[in-house]
């Protein structure tokens, strides 16, 4: 289940309870988005693809000509973009920023850089914590990113780390990319991997580590079913749909 979501959406507080979280958080290329969509899907919950907002938010700077080590200029833009995921909760969503279709344009490696840039930024941050918690909705919400499990919902019951070794992940992104029609050097994916692995694990506002009560995963030669199946585990029969 995906939800199509905007600006000023609430549902936890609308529905008046706290709905369970399972967030799993890990370095990019890590196979977080794919394995988060698909356990969404398997126990009928919402999905949050937090990189995404970042990604969005960088993109709509990008579009105004805003300098991106403009904190405050950064956080305005934040403010006062509008972002919507739609989707059947199988395949990726569409994102639409600002009433435009940027699905495309967000998964490419420069509008990454530009949201790890931006995500260092404390008031960026802060203007998108609250529509990150807006997810939160029953039956529950699978959160995908980086500080989920650590930040944005301490105190979610599920939690996991997803990781891969750099040249894992550099790999299945220059397939992935070059499926795409995308061409990449593979030596410049890596060391802008590796470059940004450093950034979001040394940033001095929520870096990039695992919960402590996080689920430590390694990706690294496994398939996508058999990383789906163990994070699929730790949700009780009970909390998932017929």
């Amino acid at each position: 289940m995906s939800p199509s979501t905007s600006r000023g959406r609430d549902p936890a507080t609308a529905a008046g309870a706290v709905a369970p979280v399972l967030t799993i958080d890990g370095p990019s290329g890590s196979g977080k988005g794919t394995v988060s969509r698909m356990v969404a899907h398997a126990l009928g919950w919402h999905y949050l693809d937090s990189g995404a907002l970042y990604r969005a938010v960088g993109l709509a700077a990008a579009w105004e000509q805003i300098d991106l080590s403009d904190a405050e200029a950064v956080a305005a833009c934040a403010s006062r973009t509008v972002i919507r995921f739609d989707g059947d909760g199988e395949g990726e969503p569409k994102v639409w920023v600002n009433g435009k279709d940027a699905t495309h344009q967000l998964r490419m490696e420069t509008a990454g850089a530009a949201a790890s840039a931006i995500a260092a930024h404390p008031p960026v941050r802060g203007a998108l914590t609250d529509l990150q918690r807006s997810f939160r909705a029953d039956p529950g919400l699978v959160a995908d990113g980086r500080d989920m499990g650590t930040v944005i919902f301490p105190d979610a019951p599920f939690k996991v780390f997803l990781t891969a070794s750099a040249e894992e992940r550099a790999h299945r992104r220059h397939k992935q990319l070059k499926e795409k029609g995308v061409s990449v050097n593979f030596d410049s994916l890596l060391h802008e991997i590796s470059a940004r692995d450093e950034r979001d694990a040394s940033r001095a506002v929520a870096p990039l580590k695992p919960a402590p009560n996080a689920l430590f995963l390694d990706s690294t030669g496994r398939s996508i079913g058999e990383v789906v199946q163990h994070v699929l585990a730790l949700v009780p029969e009970s909390m998932r749909r017929p």
